[in-house]
């Protein structure tokens, strides 16, 4: 297999870079979270509502996943039907459903962000600890609602 450089302009082009790397982690880790069912976006959705004591509304999840409601919709209906999440009425909001992880959903969710962690670690293995945390950090500031 022939290899292909990248372009100069390229390899500086951070919003490339960035995309890059997404894409590198996100096929890595949908491929260790195969082997409980899920993919990076169920797992987000899981995740968070397995966080959340008293459950998350899927308007909470859209914007926190930056995902369009009708994608949350169909996700938490996949996770619903694998029965790791659950629907539940709001107490202080007759419209809202809040997504809540089921017991099963936990357990699935604790094992697969241990085949994520260790997905992640691999596409990460070039770097040091230091930068690691440093690369967090600076992704974090760049998703942080602005204000």
């Amino acid at each position: 297999m022939m290899e292909v450089a990248m372009h100069q302009h390229l390899s500086t082009d951070v919003g490339f870079l960035l995309s890059r790397a997404s894409g590198l982690v996100v096929r890595a880790t949908n491929a260790a979270l195969a082997e409980h069912g899920l993919r990076v976006r169920q797992y987000s959705v899981l995740t968070l509502a397995g966080e959340a004591e008293r459950g998350v509304s899927q308007r909470e999840l859209a914007t926190l996943l930056g995902l369009d409601p009708s994608q949350v919709v169909l996700l938490v209906d996949e996770l619903a039907a694998a029965g790791l999440v659950e629907r539940r009425p709001s107490a202080t909001d007759r419209r809202t459903n809040l997504v809540v992880a089921t017991g099963r959903g936990r357990d699935v969710q604790e094992r697969a962000a241990l085949a994520a962690a260790d997905a992640l670690a691999g596409t990460l293995s070039r770097l040091d600890p230091a930068q690691c945390d440093l690369l967090r950090t600076l992704l974090a500031e760049v998703v942080a609602p602005a204000g």
